[in-house]
């Protein structure tokens, strides 16, 4: 029979993705076929990868690291349900690796009836190819206003329960205060049928004295009969990406150590998407990458990144509104690199043109930053690769690049059109998916700072793989969860 283990968070940010990719390693390389399942996430990070009718889809990155960390094929079923922020009140909905144009239009309540049929039945398949399924939970299972909704949580713990054996671990952040009152709120608004199913509740984050928390775990048992499964130690470079969070709202997050030889200055536009590619940059040595949202975050920095964007032509008015299209400009006219990927290429060229509001609002031409002489024209059509990707001959700050091949993915509305023979990256078809005007370097690929010879060939240097990632995240669980439980979620015994 298939084993279920499910991991809610007391809030958003708790630490469910990073617990459920570890306990993924950790049954792993206990042998045991495993594999992760989310039925509904929200995010702009996606990856792509196999559907069940043999074409590509996507699912959110948690869940596409997740299956590596299982040693599990990517695929579709893992994140049946994606949801990708358009605007604050939108989502393009993503239903089986692909986009549905009328449910994104539906409203929440309404549609949630017409998803969960479809989150049940890619469970289903899962529970009938694997031996055990690592469940991550969305937000907290305690929102008792959106219950009667809530397949993510609620109903996927009563199909796991309908199918198989179900624990459920409850993570906290500790390091944000108050885990104690959100470990027993969260339990006490659990539905009387799905408290049974928790083993016991986990404190992430935590630094100092372990003894500091006695009395608390004693008389939580006392109180809901709860018990500690594992205090994890914070870890501020454990080498995952991050899912969704990027910077403090006190301003722009620096990340890396050691002397600065490289300042990198990634823009974070309102509409970014795919962050998590460029984890591997903060972990180069001698570099500083920073999340930039004004012109101040840029003063200085030796190359500027434009990420990829769910809106470019809203991250391009953006742009506009806080001067950084400017400093953009001033940089490139200077000769410094400048970096344009998928998003942030279309907003280096010329013009943009969405006459059927594709993007967003409808309009026939827009100019771009000027930098790259290529045009994009936006449509319906989303295109989704994952496939190997070679550089040509990139000239001056891109040299080292000459020749390189790397692993890459494509997912991007807009075809774009260069006007002179300036492509020096090209998909596995040899079509070209990358410009170069002087300093300026526009790429589609995403994924290349995940490449160890694109990092190489840039900075001369390797940094921690993702498969050490999940080692160590695996680590941390088997030292620091309580061995007993943890053997009974992995081997049911």
């Amino acid at each position: 029979m298939t084993r279920f283990v499910i991991v809610w968070g007391t809030s958003s940010g708790a630490g469910k993705s990073w617990l459920a990719t570890a306990l993924c390693r950790s049954a792993a390389r206990r042998g045991i076929d495993v594999a992760p399942f989310k039925a509904q996430n929200m995010s702009n990070n996606a990856r792509v990868v196999p559907r069940g009718d043999g074409g590509l889809g996507e699912i959110g990155s948690a869940q596409y690291f997740q299956a590596l960390a299982a040693r599990a094929v990517p695929h579709t079923d893992f994140n049946p349900v994606l949801l990708k922020p358009e605007r604050d009140t939108a989502s393009q909905v993503v239903v089986d690796g692909v986009a549905d144009a009328a449910l994104s239009r539906m409203p929440w309540r309404d549609r949630s009836a017409l998803l969960a049929p479809r989150a049940q039945a890619a469970l289903r398949r899962l529970a009938a190819r694997h031996e055990l399924i690592v469940v991550e939970g969305a937000g907290s299972p305690a929102e008792i206003n959106l219950a009667p909704q809530d397949y993510v949580n609620l109903g996927t713990a009563r199909w796991a329960r309908a199918m198989g054996v179900t624990q459920a671990l409850l993570v906290t952040d500790i390091d944000r205060g108050g885990a104690f009152a959100h470990v027993h709120g969260t339990w006490a608004l659990l539905p009387d049928d799905l408290r049974p199913m928790l083993a016991g509740y986990v404190l992430n984050r935590f630094r100092g004295d372990a003894a500091l928390l006695e009395p608390g775990p004693q008389q939580m048992r006392a109180l809901n009969g709860l018990r500690l499964a594992g205090v994890i130690p914070l870890r501020r470079d454990h080498g995952l990406p991050e899912e969704d969070g990027l910077m403090d709202e006190s301003g722009p997050r620096v990340q890396g150590a050691g002397p600065a030889a490289l300042r990198v200055a990634v823009l974070a536009g309102p509409h970014i998407s795919n962050l998590d590619e460029f984890t591997p940059l903060a972990r180069v040595p001698g570099l500083r990458m920073r999340w930039a949202r004004d012109v101040a975050a840029v003063e200085g920095a030796d190359w500027i990144v434009l990420p990829g964007s769910k809106q470019t032509s809203g991250d391009l008015a953006w742009l506009h509104a806080s001067g950084l299209a400017h400093a953009v400009q001033r940089h490139a006219r200077a000769g410094r690199p400048v970096l344009g990927v998928c998003g942030g290429l279309q907003m280096l060229g010329h013009t943009l043109h969405d006459p059927d509001g594709c993007d967003g609002e409808a309009f026939v031409a827009r100019p771009g930053l000027g930098l790259l002489p290529v045009a994009t024209h936006f449509g319906p059509h989303k295109r989704l690769q994952a496939a190997h990707v070679r550089f040509a001959a990139p000239q001056g700050a891109w040299a080292a690049l000459r020749g390189v091949e790397a692993s890459a993915y494509e997912i991007r509305c807009g075809h774009t059109l260069a006007e002179g023979p300036h492509a020096v990256l090209h998909d596995a078809a040899g079509l070209p998916i990358g410009w170069q005007a002087g300093p300026v370097l526009g790429v589609y690929a995403h994924g290349l700072f995940e490449s160890p010879a694109v990092i190489k060939a840039l900075f001369g240097a390797a940094v921690p793989t993702l498969d050490e990632a999940f080692e160590g995240l695996a680590d941390l669980v088997d030292a620091h969860l309580e061995p007993t439980l943890l053997q009974q979620l992995l081997h049911g015994a």
